[in-house]
């Protein structure tokens, strides 16, 4: 392992440990070179209407890609090779032997080098995920470079850690008396198989490198079958790792891009089939719970989930009403992370000027989303655009079910001026109409539901962690008393909960090396990034004995 590579574990490990604050690659574009972002610009732009003529190609059945940019409207025009799933079943396996024999030093290098080439390319991912998910521009030069990046370095190095837990060889000397029986013990990870990561559309990077450096790291081949509205990102990550493994004289065919169409996919052939051993998924419900009762499989999901805010109490609302505005509107809600259901008592909240009444409470949230999003340098940054027009119907239909005391509102990005934009709506409903709430809205809903008491939220609030599942809980509360039984209760519905946030902390940003993403414990998903369980599935021990 070269000695950056080994500086890089170590800060990595340290971090992860501690829990302190820790990042790889600063996520301030400005920490990067001046001409950056225009070269970036440039080769983003010089990819599209031709042929993505990067990855190693084995023979194929032609090409194909259907990404639409969000902001432009207009096709990418990308075309990516096209595999069956046998055909990618058999290149993995013909190089699964060779992988699993490669050190963990070495394939820790060759991931690490890999990292360090996509970071030179942060810019161009970030125009890439813009006009494939439609994030805006910021987000998605943080989310798909430097933070997309530590979390692969995360579960390099976790990885790395728990490969390293036992002593490879060991002199094993037992006194028996009037001699002593001496074995020879040696003990070593052996892979999994083959591994199926399959990507989401709207963080097509940020999500599967998790899965796919894990993988990589424990000695398994991989497959990436990425979103077909959603692939040129992930093909880049996918590039950089061949070429990390070209230089290492290894076959790039240790990680293919397996895309396909929305019309003719392959991902239900190759989670099926009998040589696939792990399969990563971020997603939908439905799928994501199909995945998992596949036998055979080991499976690291994350689902859709049912994010709740809790107001009890606040010192000054102003703030805490902007910071639960901006976490709704960030990429219109198009997170797993968004905060989609508030839950306020009938009686309202206190406040240091006294009490704030529910209807008070929803009309003041519902102007701190209009503020915003009528902020002519704030709104159109923060809302992004829509992915796809799916997520615009599921929340024309929630209208049905609720009040809507803020309706969408036409907001113009001036740059992309066909960009497909859809602010937050605001809906209120009381907590007995189930219909309206009580699932997840992927997209720009918030829900304020009004409840009997403080009590009845966090009651209300667990249930549907427990029933539904939940990534995220954020809670407003000048009660240590109130705190502490919301931090148990949640808790044990194996949710995390943030208390408090206002200003720059959001309850949509979980940091690499500190906050683990998704417990594993609810219906949101089974396993999280990262903790040891999420890499120590990848591989087995065995121990071998010589007399």
């Amino acid at each position: 392992m070269t000695i950056k590579s080994q500086e890089l574990i170590s800060a990595a490990i340290t971090a992860q440990k501690t829990r302190t604050f820790y990042a790889s690659w600063p996520e301030n574009p400005k920490a990067y070179a001046e001409d950056a972002n225009a070269k970036g610009l440039e080769a983003f732009q010089k990819m599209l209407n031709t042929d993505f003529s990067e990855l190693h190609e084995n023979p194929h059945r032609g090409r194909i890609g259907e990404e639409i940019s969000p902001y432009m409207m207009l096709g990418l025009g990308i075309k990516y090779p096209q595999y069956g799933a046998e055909e990618l079943i058999r290149y993995a396996k013909e190089v699964s032997s060779v992988w699993a024999k490669v050190s963990k030093e070495e394939r820790a290098s060759i991931l690490i080098e890999s990292l360090e080439n996509i970071s030179n390319r942060f810019f161009e991912l970030a125009y890439a995920t813009m006009h494939t998910t439609g994030q805006a521009f910021m987000m998605s030069f943080q989310a798909s470079g430097p933070h997309s990046n530590d979390r692969a370095m995360e579960v390099i190095s976790m990885a790395y850690e728990e490969m390293s837990r036992f002593q490879e060889e060991v002199n094993w000397v037992k006194n028996m008396g009037k001699f002593d029986l001496t074995l020879r013990k040696t003990f070593k990870t052996i892979p999994r198989g083959i591994g199926l990561v399959i990507g989401c559309s709207t963080f097509p990077t940020w999500n599967t490198v998790p899965g796919l450096y894990a993988n990589l790291m424990a000695g398994n081949p991989v497959i990436v079958k990425p979103h077909p509205k959603s692939i040129l990102p992930i093909a880049i990550v996918v590039a950089e790792i061949q070429n990390a493994l070209k230089n290492a004289g290894i076959s790039p065919n240790v990680v293919q891009l397996g895309a396909d169409t929305s019309k003719q996919q392959i991902t239900k052939e190759l989670a099926e089939h009998k040589d696939v051993k792990l399969i990563d998924y971020t997603g939908g419900s439905a799928f994501g719970d199909y995945l998992e009762k596949i036998p055979g499989k080991i499976t690291f999901t994350e689902k859709a989930g049912v994010n709740s805010v809790i107001l009890e109490s606040v010192k000054n609302p102003e703030p805490i009403f902007g910071n639960i505005a901006f976490s709704a509107s960030l990429y219109s809600g198009q997170m797993c992370t968004a905060p989609q259901n508030i839950f306020i008592s009938e009686s309202g909240i206190q406040t240091e000027n006294g009490n704030l009444s529910f209807d008070e409470c929803a009309s003041q949230i519902a102007n701190a989303v209009k503020a915003l999003v009528e902020n002519p340098k704030a709104g159109p940054h923060t809302l992004g655009a829509i992915q796809n027009d799916l997520t615009i119907n599921r929340v024309e239909a929630a209208k049905k079910s609720a009040t809507v005391i803020l309706d969408s509102i036409a907001v113009v990005n001036p740059e992309f001026p066909e960009a497909r934009i859809k602010s937050p709506v605001v809906m209120v409903t009381d907590a007995e109409n189930t219909d309206a709430w009580r699932h997840e809205c992927f997209g720009p809903a918030i829900f304020i539901i009004k409840t009997k008491s403080a009590a009845h939220s966090l009651e209300l609030a667990s249930n549907a962690a427990l029933e539904l599942g939940a990534i995220t809980c954020l809670c407003y509360s000048q009660d240590e008393e109130f705190m502490n039984q919301t931090a148990e209760i949640m808790n044990g519905s194996f949710t995390p909960v943030s208390f408090n946030f206002n200003g720059a902390a959001f309850v949509n940003q979980h940091a690499a090396f500190s906050d683990f993403h998704v417990t594993g414990g609810n219906p949101s998903g089974n396993a999280g990034f990262t903790n040891p369980e999420y890499v120590n599935r990848r591989f087995v021990w065995v121990g071998n004995r010589y007399a």
